[in-house]
């Protein structure tokens, strides 16, 4: 059943800034509780006090911690919508719409890998709590540029076993995430990636090759984060053009039109 669409006002009471791209923010609903939110769905910010960045930005719901009625954010630096997010003061409110679109398969059989890549391990980390919480043990594929973009790397940690590469090689494997021998060891059913496009293109055809179950996120621009703009449309075997906010943003591979 499809989770209900809240718009909650929201108070930010913590902000953990990562490196220098980077912000995880931790927010709580200034009434009630958070609503039920799914590995994978996402949630449209508001971005307070900015003229020119009046649509609101898609972030990946990372973690929610129920019992302290916290939304966990991270927050890439990458444009002026975003900078703002990351630049936010404690006690900042902000308007925050959730918990929308689809999220990632909770498989229970098999070895399930997360393979994220920058910003894209956020909702890794949602998804391997509530696998574990299942009874299910994730592993985690993380890849970086470098050691010092590795993201919360303790939190993984925490839920199973991590598995990591650095493009420069100052941590884990040298190089992408397809070259960590994790994926070619023939032991994963499953694969729940977020990331680069190119680093999910690479594990998908990986994924095909090996025939591993695959599920994918995408990061299409989404404006209004509910099927109305058709800004993140994406062409599909099976039912042509869908619009990735509310049909994904998590497919499975073999609905995808990519050639690889």
């Amino acid at each position: 059943m499809e989770n209900k669409k809240h718009i909650l006002d929201f108070t930010l009471k913590q902000k953990l800034l990562l490196g220098d791209n980077y912000a995880l923010l931790k927010l709580s609903p200034n009434k009630g509780e958070l609503p039920p939110c799914e590995p994978g769905q996402f949630a449209q910010v508001l971005v307070p006090g900015s003229k020119n960045t009046f649509l609101r930005r898609p972030i990946s719901i990372c973690y929610t911690e129920p019992n302290e009625n916290l939304l966990w954010l991270l927050v890439r630096r990458a444009g002026e919508g975003t900078a703002a997010l990351c630049d936010l003061c404690e006690g900042s409110k902000l308007n925050i719409m959730l918990p929308l679109g689809h999220g990632f398969t909770l498989h229970r059989d098999g070895t399930m890998l997360l393979v994220g890549g920058g910003v894209g391990v956020a909702p890794l980390l949602m998804l391997g709590k509530v696998l574990k919480e299942q009874g299910t043990q994730p592993q985690f594929l993380l890849g970086a540029r470098s050691k010092g973009d590795l993201l919360l790397i303790d939190k993984f940690t925490e839920l199973g076993e991590v598995h990591i590469t650095t493009d420069d090689g100052s941590a884990g494997v040298h190089g992408v995430v397809t070259k960590h021998p994790v994926l070619t060891g023939g032991n994963i059913a499953h694969i729940a990636c977020c990331g680069p496009m190119p680093m999910m293109r690479a594990v998908a055809a990986l994924a095909r090759r090996q025939g591993i179950d695959c599920e994918v996120s995408l990061e299409n621009l989404m404006a209004c984060g509910m099927g109305a703009c058709l800004c993140c449309v994406e062409d599909t075997a099976d039912a042509g053009n869908v619009c990735v906010c509310t049909e994904g943003p998590v497919f499975n591979i073999n609905r995808l039109k990519w050639q690889i």
